[in-house]
């Protein structure tokens, strides 16, 4: 079953329902690898202090540590939480998406679902960043199905 879309955006649809057929058959720790490069791609366009981007990075780290087993999803969960917590005091509309995406990434462990809405945030940041330039949209749409058959690929037996 295809995931829709929860916030409004300008998106490349065909693309993006190509990365959600590959989303359905992907496993978990390959979401979450995916979605937490996904939310890298965007996270300078947030411009963040120094604090909160530790704290960002912080949250990927216990979703690495989930990727391996060594974390649960009680912290997987709080490590999202804090993220989206700065997003909601974030100082600009793409900072917020942007740290959205990071929060969604984490929480990928959680919920595999997290991990589409991390790539549509992610658009959504660049679709702020730069207004009416749907080429960057496409690109980045193609950059993440890519990504993530790269990502699948390394688990397909030959």
């Amino acid at each position: 079953m295809s995931t829709r879309c929860k916030i409004k955006i300008i998106d490349h649809t065909t693309l993006r329902k190509e990365i959600d057929a590959l989303y359905e058959q992907s496993d978990p720790p390959d979401l979450a690898n995916w979605a937490v490069l996904c939310a890298r791609r965007v996270l300078p366009h947030a411009k963040l202090s120094c604090a909160d981007l530790q704290l960002v990075e912080d949250g990927f780290r216990v979703n690495a540590l989930w990727q391996t087993g060594t974390a649960g999803i009680y912290s997987i969960r709080q490590a999202g939480f804090r993220i989206h917590r700065i997003a909601r005091n974030a100082p600009s509309e793409i900072a917020c998406s942007a740290l959205r995406a990071a929060g969604h990434a984490v929480g990928t462990g959680h919920m595999k679902e997290h991990a589409m809405h991390c790539s549509d945030y992610a658009i959504k940041t660049l679709e702020l960043a730069f207004p009416g330039q749907t080429e960057i949209i496409e690109r980045e749409r193609s950059w993440q199905r890519d990504a993530l058959n790269k990502i699948r690929g390394r688990h397909e037996k030959p």
